[in-house]
């Protein structure tokens, strides 16, 4: 155990944010540069060790928080840091975006503030590289087998590393121009520098693992062939299709989804464009959707010069304590101000868009939406609350409905789907096609960066399996396993 008197003695402190004038004019991490290691071992230290740390169930990648907590408060990084990469490849991502059901799950938090574990463990994973301790593992022989992974998000990523350490000769292909995925242009470079993903790809690279950029299967290559060329395949190509809003004006200029406006921002951060075709300078914003997704787009209109932003949601507004009926451990939903929120604009909670409104060039000007309100559990508008708001630029994040069908990966696969329009699989991540895999989100449907990761890591154990017969990888989730929330 760390520090036995440490979660009474020492109260809850995390990492410490740029000022908002400051981090709205760049697009750097919003925290300040190694803020954390000087009170981070004491915050380690407020872990418990409690006898069942059911921060273990919060987490699917079943992280060894009490032990890595322990070293991190004895400040012996190199051992903290072979803990941490014991569960997960990328602690620098989670650390960094998975909101924290780890926490939720902390025994501490049943009355006190949760232990810092999402901190603790960006700061092991910051030291470990700063101290050489994350260097390739190559495989000490070759199987012989050959794998493709389709898409080079967390899921396909974590596959792909596990199989190349296991032996087997590894080719990640991805359709966008770089690797990573919604990490590469989705993840905006305020939450997490690119610079992170590039480092494991130079490791991964190291290890053997070979990348193929700019390939879409089933468009530039027949799925059907790859099968053949290949020993075995792992599908890990995301639930890419946006969910829409099929209301009167949604043609109009300057309606997007979430997923056309941010790659384009991230684009200008990596050098390819100056400005981004489509940008909030000069606008007011309104993005549709209260998630994280949402919250990405709004701290990228904050730097690019925004007039006002609106956020809007349909559900009502969470409270900032756990509900009755979302107990200790489950994961609660809860009014969250993320540092996006921090840096100004509106929420608006409890809305639902009518239509939009547009000028004779067919450009989008307004919004109109009515409030709604839950009666016999259905929602329904509340008359007379109609209203319009200024909207020059529209982002629709709403969520996710299924992986990409219109390139023809599945038909060509001949793969079969389940009820929600996933990739369906059995126990061991098998497809329906004998030796082609799925995992993340194209088989879970929209999930979580520690999900999509332990995904990874569970389907990759499944391969290894079906090439050699048996394996010792780790698989910490089955298909069927669920996040622990009511």
């Amino acid at each position: 155990m760390a520090d036995p008197k440490g979660f009474l003695t020492t109260g809850r402190e995390v990492a410490e944010t740029r000022p908002v004038g400051e981090r709205v004019k760049d697009w750097n991490e919003v925290y300040v540069p190694g803020s954390l290691l000087p009170i981070i071992s004491k915050q380690a230290g407020r872990c418990m060790d409690c006898g069942i740390p059911f921060c273990h169930n919060g987490c699917p990648l079943g992280n060894l928080i009490p032990e890595w907590n322990d070293y991190a408060y004895r400040e012996d990084w190199s051992a903290a840091s072979e803990r941490l990469h014991a569960t997960n490849n990328f602690p620098e991502f989670t650390g960094r975006l998975c909101p924290a059901p780890c926490e939720s799950a902390c025994v501490l938090g049943i009355n006190q503030p949760a232990v810092t574990i999402k901190n603790v463990e960006v700061s092991i994973i910051d030291k470990a590289w700063g101290n050489g301790d994350v260097t390739p593992q190559p495989p000490e022989r070759l199987s012989g087998k050959t794998v493709a992974v389709i898409g080079s998000g967390p899921a396909g990523l974590a596959a792909a590393q596990q199989l190349t350490r296991a032996g087997h000769t590894v080719a990640v292909y991805e359709r966008a121009d770089r690797i990573g995925g919604l990490l590469r242009y989705g993840i905006p470079e305020f939450k997490m520098e690119k610079s992170h993903i590039n480092r494991r790809i130079e490791q991964m690279r190291a290890e053997g693992t070979k990348f193929r950029t700019e390939t879409e299967i089933g468009r530039d290559i027949d799925a059907a062939k790859l099968r053949r060329r290949y020993d075995a395949v792992v599908i890990a190509a995301g639930a890419t299709v946006s969910r829409d809003l099929p209301v009167p004006g949604r043609e109009l200029n300057g309606v997007h989804f979430a997923m056309e406006y941010l790659p384009l921002a991230n684009k200008v951060q990596e050098g390819d464009l100056t400005v981004s075709p489509i940008t909030a300078e000069g606008k007011h914003v309104v993005v549709i959707g209260g998630g994280d997704t949402g919250a990405d787009c709004v701290g990228t209109a904050h730097r690019q010069g925004a007039l006002s932003v609106t956020q809007l949601e349909i559900m009502p507004r969470p409270g900032e304590d756990r509900n009755a009926n979302q107990p200790w451990p489950t994961f609660p939903m809860l009014y969250k101000v993320t540092s996006a929120h921090e840096e100004g604009g509106e929420r608006v909670y409890s809305v639902s868009t009518t239509h939009f409104e547009g000028d004779e060039n067919g450009d989008v000007q307004a919004l109109h939406l009515i409030e709604v309100e839950f009666k016999d559990g259905k929602l329904e508008q509340k008359p007379g609350t109609e209203r319009s708001i200024p909207a020059q630029l529209v982002t629709l994040a709403m969520g996710f409905t299924g992986t990409d069908q219109a390139n023809g990966l599945v038909q060509q696969f001949g793969l079969e789907l389940d009820e929600r329009g996933n990739v369906a699989r059995d126990a061991d991540y098998a497809t329906n096609v004998g030796g082609v895999f799925v995992a993340g989100d194209a088989g879970r449907g929209q999930s979580l960066i520690v999900w999509a990761i332990a995904e990874g890591r569970s389907a990759a154990r499944g391969v290894d399996r079906f090439l050699t017969g048996a394996s010792a990888l780790p698989a910490p989730i089955r298909p069927t396993d669920r996040a622990l929330t009511v």
